[in-house]
């Protein structure tokens, strides 16, 4: 994780990496604004993990895919700070040196390519995030790698059966599985997102429910960024 320590230094960069986004045009300096830190990540997306590159300044995250370089970027992701939350997490099988970033409308893991790497990055984002005890923020998807069978009835997934996920839940699951539509205000107070039977059914659940077989309108895209 490169950091950067001068005011100069600092407009510089910002300047050279609004042109790495040409010609989307992204608009990242304003005054008060400082880039902390930046350097490569491993991002888990719905179907396999990808390096994307990051960048963390003193009020927003920034994180995008690489076209040549590290000098070229593209489609542009920008979270505000006062939205995320971290969880660190232990290593797995597949993936090490990880964390979880939380945010009230999508969650995701990411890995540094080691502890003393992640331990930077997680040093630097506790410094600069505020503590919010009451957010909700959005169930973290499991990949669609972990699931050969869907996760409530156990049907195998085909070119017709497809994979869906659960936005309350994050499990994967069928078509049948999830034809059950709910509003969950804190990832999108105006557009019905698709649920699994099971979180349908919660009693204790405080969301607005649409009723079961909504039309092809209805449905969600559950593709990844």
């Amino acid at each position: 994780m490169e950091t950067l320590v001068s005011d100069d230094h600092n407009r510089r960069r910002i300047g050279e990496l609004e042109k790495s986004f040409h010609p989307s045009r992204l608009q990242l300096f304003t005054p008060g604004r400082f880039l902390k830190g930046e350097g490569p990540l491993m991002k888990q997306g719905r179907k396999k993990w990808e390096q994307k590159m990051f960048f963390l300044f003193n009020d927003i995250l920034v994180y995008s895919s690489i076209i040549m370089n590290n000098r070229w970027h593209k489609n542009p992701k920008i979270i505000p700070l006062k939205d995320i939350k971290l969880d660190d997490m232990e290593d797995s099988d597949d993936m090490k040196h990880q964390w979880l970033i939380c945010t009230p409308r999508k969650s995701f893991h990411v890995s540094a390519s080691s502890d003393e790497e992640k331990k930077a990055w997680m040093e630097h984002f506790n410094a600069l995030l505020q503590d919010q005890p009451d957010r909700l923020y959005a169930i973290n998807w499991i990949p669609d790698c972990a699931a050969q069978k869907c996760m409530r009835c156990l049907t195998t997934f085909t070119t017709t059966n497809r994979r869906h996920h659960c936005r309350k839940c994050g499990f994967v699951v069928c078509n049948t599985c999830s034809k059950g539509r709910a509003l969950i205000e804190h990832i999108d107070p105006n557009k019905p997102l698709r649920i699994c039977k099971v979180c349908n059914k919660t009693e204790d659940d405080q969301t607005t429910h649409l009723p079961r077989g909504s039309t092809d309108s209805d449905k969600i895209s559950s593709g990844d960024e």
